[in-house]
């Protein structure tokens, strides 16, 4: 099969998965947003803009697991496993990976995919050099390659060679084959943080 045919097929399975997910999820959704609504003051969801394939600017969606205004708080885009910003819920959220859940309409709206590299923040992709800037040409995903390898624990010029190879080498197989690795990565919660519990401006992509 083709890789034409095959990146089709992709987008293809992305809104099915997508739309079936956001319908089949309403009643979680429902019960997350009550939670973090009742938790802390301040909206459900979080937005960071983030650069998409080529580079393209939009509104990644997120749970918001961090007190109101946090990024005026401290450090915009560092956190910590003790950061006191994160909320009890948010704690939660982030350990069992959660908060990304709204990023399936992203992915319904085709800014992102299912798979694929994280998206990188727009200030960060800016500056890519041109062996980095490869990353941006396929969507980003909700997970990855580097994210079924160890997710924050890899150093970033790791992620990126990752994140290459599933480009280079793409097929619905390979996609099939992180899906299935996405479950137990989740389930063990490992890195979430980085191995000196630390989360850095690259580890955020």
């Amino acid at each position: 099969m083709g890789r034409s045919l095959q990146l089709a097929l992709k987008r293809a399975l992305d809104v099915s998965v997508s739309l079936l997910g956001l319908i089949f999820l309403f009643p979680a959704f429902a019960l997350i947003a009550v939670s973090i609504w009742l938790d802390s003051h301040g909206n459900t969801f979080f937005k960071l803009r983030v650069a998409g394939r080529g580079g393209a600017a939009f509104d990644q969606w997120k749970f918001r697991t961090m007190l109101k205004d946090s990024r005026q708080i401290a450090h915009p885009f560092e956190t910590s496993a003790t950061d006191p910003r994160i909320t009890r819920v948010g704690r939660f959220l982030r350990r069992w990976s959660l908060d990304e859940l709204p990023q399936l309409w992203n992915v319904l709206r085709g800014e992102m995919s299912l798979v694929g590299p994280r998206p990188t923040f727009i200030e960060i992709a800016a500056s890519y050099p041109p062996f980095e800037a490869r990353r941006l040409r396929m969507r980003p995903g909700i997970t990855g390659l580097a994210q079924v390898r160890g997710r924050n624990l890899l150093p970033w010029e790791q992620r990126v060679v990752l994140d290459l190879a599933y480009i280079e080498h793409y097929s619905l197989m390979l996609d099939f084959k992180i899906l299935l690795r996405t479950v137990p990565v989740l389930f063990r919660g490992t890195g979430v943080y980085g191995e000196d519990g630390r989360v850095r401006m690259h580890d955020l992509a």
